[in-house]
């Protein structure tokens, strides 16, 4: 990673959002860190610790007047970004199928922020973003992945990320055309609050996870190719779509 270079990151209440802000900043990034949070000890502590380099703040990216009012703050600040990281997400149900009851205003819920949340962060700041490192990585899922669909629940979240990846391509096909680009990302079986409660289960902690992140990012920031590149970020393996 170069320094002198900016950054904005979603989801960075706890996490993987967390540990890829506080990556950034060690790496010399000027961050701006958006978490739905209003009151958050470890992004004070590292505002602390990195006077001047981060700029928190708040934000539902399920919320379009959230996300409006977040670029215009960004904007304020600066006039370009060199990485926009959407990572804010939420799972949903993960336990009932098409012979339960389903919950389709919480399926709506997961969509709406887990699928369409990164469209409207990248189209709020689409113009600093190609002013800048013209890259855009949105965190998605191997359940996202279609090709390799085996679950029988996750309705929300599978559903979410596959339009999650639809959408990337689609911003791609737009970017590319004056270098930009998308690069979607499987962080991996992550240890994580995003259930409600804390889940050990998971195979990588949360720094691990966003150390395998940033590695793909620093192999892949300066490849363009038709189509976005889907990858798992922990082997580098390409995901089929």
């Amino acid at each position: 990673m170069s320094n002198n270079k900016t950054a904005c990151v979603t989801g960075t209440d706890r996490g993987i959002g967390l540990a890829l802000t506080r990556s950034l900043l060690r790496e010399g990034y000027t961050v701006y860190a958006g978490g739905i949070m209003e009151s958050n000890a470890e992004i004070d502590q590292l505002a602390a610790q990195f006077p001047n380099q981060l700029h928190a703040f708040v934000l539902d990216v399920g919320s379009d007047e959230s996300v409006n009012n977040a670029a215009s703050f960004i904007q304020r600040k600066t006039s370009k970004l060199d990485i926009l990281i959407n990572n804010a997400a939420i799972l949903g149900d993960t336990e009932k199928t098409v012979k339960d009851e389903l919950d389709f205003d919480e399926i709506q819920r997961v969509y709406n922020v887990t699928a369409l949340g990164a469209i409207r962060m990248s189209n709020a700041l689409i113009e600093p973003i190609m002013d800048g490192g013209k890259l855009i990585v949105n965190i998605s899922s191997e359940a996202g992945s279609i090709g390799n669909s085996g679950r029988e629940a996750w309705f929300g979240y599978c559903m979410a990320k596959a339009a999650l990846n639809m959408g990337s391509t689609i911003i791609h096909n737009q970017i590319r055309k004056k270098g930009g680009r998308v690069l979607i990302l499987h962080p991996g079986w992550v240890k994580t609050f995003m259930s409600g409660t804390w889940n050990e289960a998971g195979t990588y902690t949360a720094e691990q996870a966003a150390a395998n992140i940033l590695k793909r990012i620093e192999e892949y920031k300066d490849t363009l190719r038709e189509k976005p590149v889907y990858l798992e970020a922990d082997t580098g393996k390409e995901l089929p779509w």
